[in-house]
């Protein structure tokens, strides 16, 4: 038996141990220190050469900075009595990208609720949702009252939100509503007192700022700074004259169906203006009668030809410079004066008469004569030292200075004219200002609504023996036989002139009238001057002496009442 020879076993082989590709492995290594070191980089960059950045993006989205609103100053008059405050109130606003987000508007009847008692239309409350969806504020109603926003809370709308704000109120409505002013929607004055010393009433507001987590809840108060309150302000004016006034210019303007009135009156020893009234007026409270001709404050912003009421300065300034004494006698002739191509006319014939009688019954050729006998610049220095032509320093918007002549070359008709009160015009302000300086004897006192720290800015502007001349005649004009009987105020002696003049128009003058009635009281030592004015009597009964002249009286007697002055001799009865 052949044997067999046997095979050797496979040799088994091992797997190689891995190797290391160094240049792969290096730039791994390379790449990740690259990496790490643009991270390093970044963040040393951030927190060392740009920390600021992420500060501000982490402080806007964790702190607020809340307004602290201050509440505007209170308008008060003399006595105290407001005239304008702040109320506080609520703005309604919504954030249309959280309505949508929470729901939109399904729940629509609590939508038509809310615009129900905003007093908007349900579907132009919608609309506006609707056209805003990617903003994230608009208001809906601005200034609505506690009970409003109170209804509103209930609601619960997801998106609508109150914001508290204030509103101005003003007690004495349409009274008072040209001299104090109002204020718009942002609580910034628009006219009258409230914009002339709008910076004054509205102070600095404050601001407090917080840092909130982000479920709103605050987390730390950063910084307050607080906020500075409106300071209050006191006028000059009387409430209770104001009243009086008003009734009667609004009940003239309405029996005489006129276009406007206006009375004006001031403290003839301070010049502090104690009452300024126009009609038609404004109720400031409504914010839908706020229309531009009823909001327009006519004492100061109207100006209109004087008439006859410019009378007793060229009187006066006929004493002051030697062309004419107490004792002068102008002859007016038969009521008819030939003045170049033009005429006077007198009303009423006087003849010879004196000073008095030429102011008594209102001679426009006595007047006239006096004016061309003296030196034209002796008239319009006294027209000037008065007040006319310049502003009152009142400091109220919108008041006007008038137009005073200056020109090269003037006729003799044109100075005849301008001395019974044509060819220049002034405000009612002004005309006020004029009467009573004439009732402090001559001695200027600066026209103001608020008490300037009792500097004395006064001056000597006529003479007081010739003040006192002219008052004297001025007397007689309210006393039976005068132009301005009807503005006698029983139990007290009242100096007062009354005028009428056309409205000037385009090319000439034309069909329509002022009637008005200047006057101080009492004669013997006066402490009011009043001054008012009825814009476009209609009817045949125009005149200042039968229009304005019981209405100055009605306003005259009131206010010497109230201001307790006591009444001095009246010899004469009324006619």
């Amino acid at each position: 038996m052949s044997s067999t020879k046997a095979k050797p076993a496979a040799k088994q082989t091992q797997p190689e141990p891995p190797q290391l590709i160094r240049w792969r492995f290096y730039l791994i290594i390379f790449f990740v220190f690259l990496i790490f070191a643009a991270l390093v980089a970044r963040i040393g960059y951030i927190q060392i050469i740009e920390p600021d950045n992420l500060i501000k993006q982490g402080d806007m989205r964790s702190i607020r900075a809340k307004t602290l609103h201050s509440a505007r100053g209170i308008i008060s008059d003399r006595n105290g009595e407001a005239l304008a405050v702040s109320v506080p109130v609520e703005a309604v606003w919504a954030d249309p990208a959280t309505i949508f987000k929470k729901g939109g508007l399904e729940d629509v009847d609590r939508w038509h609720a809310l615009a129900d008692v905003l007093g908007l239309e349900r579907q132009g409350l919608i609309d506006k949702i609707n056209a805003n969806k990617k903003r994230r504020f608009i208001y809906l109603q601005r200034q609505v009252s506690p009970a409003m926003a109170n209804y509103i809370r209930e609601l619960k709308l997801a998106g609508v939100g109150l914001k508290a704000e204030s509103r101005r109120y003003y007690p004495a409505g349409e009274v008072s509503a040209h001299l104090v002013g109002v204020t718009g929607i942002d609580g910034h004055g628009l006219e009258g007192v409230e914009r002339s010393y709008d910076k004054w009433l509205t102070g600095e507001a404050g601001k407090r700022i917080i840092r909130k987590d982000r479920y709103g809840r605050v987390v730390e108060n950063i910084s307050l700074e607080e906020r500075e309150e409106g300071k209050p302000l006191e006028l000059t004016v009387d409430q209770r004259l104001q009243a009086i006034a008003y009734r009667a210019i609004k009940q003239a303007v309405a029996d005489y169906r006129a276009t406007s009135g206006s009375a004006v009156i001031l403290d003839v020893k301070t010049g502090a203006v104690l009452a300024m009234v126009n009609a038609p007026s404004y109720n400031p409270n409504n914010r839908s009668d706020l229309q531009s001709a009823k909001m327009r404050n006519r004492v100061i912003t109207d100006a209109f030809e004087p008439g006859s009421t410019i009378k007793p300065f060229v009187v006066l300034a006929a004493l002051e410079n030697g062309t004419a004494d107490e004792n002068t006698i102008i002859d007016t002739g038969h009521g008819i004066m030939q003045v170049g191509g033009s005429r006077v006319r007198d009303v009423s014939k006087v003849g010879k008469a004196d000073l008095t009688t030429i102011l008594k019954k209102s001679s426009n050729i006595g007047v006239a004569k006096l004016a061309l006998d003296m030196p034209l610049e002796a008239l319009l220095g006294m027209y000037s030292s008065v007040g006319f032509g310049e502003v009152s320093g009142l400091n109220l918007v919108g008041e006007t200075q008038g137009i005073f002549p200056n020109r090269r070359r003037w006729s003799k008709f044109e100075i005849a004219t301008l001395s019974f009160g044509y060819g220049l015009t002034i405000t009612p302000l002004q005309l006020a200002h004029a009467y009573a300086t004439l009732g402090n004897y001559g001695k200027y006192q600066p026209v103001h609504i608020i008490e300037n720290n009792q500097q004395d800015f006064s001056r000597q502007v006529i003479d007081e023996h010739n003040a006192r001349v002219v008052l004297g005649m001025l007397e007689t004009v309210t006393q039976p036989g005068g132009t301005a009987t009807k503005a006698a105020v029983p139990g007290y002696r009242v100096a007062a002139k009354t005028g009428t003049s056309r409205k000037a128009v385009a090319g000439g003058y034309g069909d329509q009238y002022f009637a008005y009635t200047a006057g101080v009281a009492p004669a013997s030592d006066p402490r009011v001057a009043l001054v008012v004015v009825v814009n476009e009597p209609q009817g045949d009964n125009y005149y200042g002496g039968s229009v304005a002249g019981p209405v100055f009286s009605e306003i005259m007697k009131s206010s010497l009442q109230i201001l307790n002055v006591a009444p001095d001799e009246n010899r004469f009865n009324q006619e």
